[in-house]
């Protein structure tokens, strides 16, 4: 179990690191007027589309490692929670994920 501290610490590490694969993924160009932040919204705010999805999960998988299987996490939600996912929905998952 993470003290605060130190799990707002890993949700910075990680946020950081979403960020970079998310701006990889759909390209520097689409966020210049966009600062991803945990309440930033993958469909609204990213317009996300399932490929980016499945890119995404591929980099979290590759850079984390087994513990991290974004597959299975998305398989657990239901299609409404799944639309309305923010990054933070992800930053949590994975620093529970890695703790």
């Amino acid at each position: 179990m993470l003290t605060t501290q130190a799990r707002s610490v890993a949700e910075a590490q990680v946020l950081e690191v979403v960020r970079g694969m998310i701006a990889q993924i759909i390209g520097e160009e689409y966020l210049l007027d966009l600062q991803i932040a945990m309440d930033t919204s993958f469909e609204d705010d990213l317009e996300l589309e399932s490929i980016e999805f499945v890119k995404l999960g591929a980099k979290l998988t590759e850079h984390y490692g087994g513990n991290v299987d974004f597959a299975a996490f998305l398989a657990d939600l239901d299609l409404d929670q799944i639309i309305e996912m923010r990054v933070g929905t992800v930053v949590d998952y994975i620093v529970d994920a890695t703790a």
